[in-house]
C-alpha cells in the first residue's frame, strides 16, 4: 500500500490518495484504517481522486492529533483538505466515519457535494451502549488493544464469513490502533450528538447503505430519514463490513451515486 503522510498540529496524519478527477474521501470505521478501503480504491481511482485517511491513532496515523470529539476529527478532516488544497468534496463514512460524516455535513456543509454513510447510523448511542463504550476503555486501558479486536471484529461479519481471511485481515488493522487511539475514539463516539436534523434539513445528495446481515447497526438505524434528495440501498450478503463482504457491489452503488450527484450539479 502506497501511503502519504503530512503533518497536522505538530502531529503525522497518513492517508492513501489514488486517482484523478472529481474528489471523494473515504473513512473508515473504528479500529480500521485506510486500508478497509483496498478493494474499493481501485476501481474508484479510475474515475476519481480518492483520498483514504487513517483516522487518529488508527493506521499510521499519530494519536497525538486533539481529537476528543467526533467535532474534532471532522475539525481535522476540513484541515486535511486545505493541506491538499481540496474545496468541495463528496464523503463516504463507514461507520464512525460516517458520525465524522455527519459532524462534517453540519458544519462544513458547504465544502460537500454530497454525502454517504456507510453502516452508520445519525442516531446517539443509547444508554446501554454508552455504558459498553465506558467499559471498553477501561478494558483497553487494562488490558491493552489485542482483548478489544478479539471481541470486536467477529461482530462486524455476516456469519457466514467468520473463519475466512477478510476477518483475519480486519484483526491485523485492528491491532495497529494503539490505545491511546482506541480510547479517545470510544469516548469520542460514546458522546456524539443526534444528528437526525442534519439528514432532516439537508438538501444535498445522501445515499445511506446497510448491510442485510448487519449485527451492529441495522437498516431501520441507518435509514432513519426518508427524502427526495436521500437515497437507500441495501447490500446483500453483507454485515457490517461491506468493503470486505461484497466489495464488487459496495464499489458499483458508490459510483452510481456519484454519478447522481454529478447530474444534479
Amino acid at each position: 500500500m502506497d501511503t502519504k503522510s503530512i503533518t497536522l498540529q505538530g502531529a503525522t496524519l497518513t492517508y492513501q490518495d489514488k486517482g484523478k478527477g472529481s474528489p471523494i474521501i473515504l473513512l473508515h470505521g473504528f479500529c480500521g484504517s485506510s486500508r478497509y478501503w483496498d478493494k474499493v480504491i481501485p476501481e474508484l481511482a479510475k474515475h476519481y481522486r480518492v483520498i483514504a485517511p487513517d483516522l487518529p491513532g488508527h493506521g499510521g496515523t499519530s494519536d497525538d492529533l486533539a481529537v476528543d470529539s467526533i467535532e474534532e476529527i471532522a475539525d481535522l478532516l476540513d484541515a486535511l483538505m486545505e493541506e491538499l488544497k481540496i474545496d468541495k468534496v463528496t464523503v463516504f463514512g463507514h461507520s464512525l466515519g460516517g458520525y465524522i460524516t455527519l459532524a462534517f455535513a453540519e458544519k462544513y456543509s458547504h465544502r460537500l457535494n454530497g454525502f454517504s454513510l456507510i453502516h452508520s447510523t445519525a442516531h446517539p448511542d443509547t444508554d446501554e451502549a454508552k455504558k459498553g463504550r465506558t467499559a471498553n476503555v477501561a478494558k483497553v486501558r487494562k488490558d491493552g488493544i489485542k482483548p478489544l479486536i478479539d471481541g470486536l471484529i467477529p461482530k462486524l461479519f455476516s456469519p457466514k464469513h467468520l473463519g475466512t481471511d477478510y476477518v483475519l485481515t480486519a484483526q491485523e488493522i485492528g491491532n495497529e490502533t494503539t490505545k491511546k487511539g482506541a480510547m479517545q475514539t470510544l469516548v469520542a463516539m460514546r458522546d456524539r450528538l443526534d444528528r437526525n436534523e442534519i439528514l432532516k434539513t439537508t438538501t444535498l445528495p445522501v445515499l445511506l447503505i446497510a448491510g442485510d446481515q448487519d449485527q451492529i447497526i441495522p437498516a431501520d438505524k441507518t435509514f432513519s430519514v426518508s427524502k427526495e434528495n436521500i437515497q437507500q440501498v441495501i447490500i446483500k450478503n453483507s454485515g457490517h463490513m461491506s468493503m470486505f463482504e461484497n466489495p464488487n457491489e459496495l464499489t458499483k452503488v458508490i459510483k452510481d451515486s456519484l454519478s447522481i450527484t454529478a447530474e444534479l450539479d
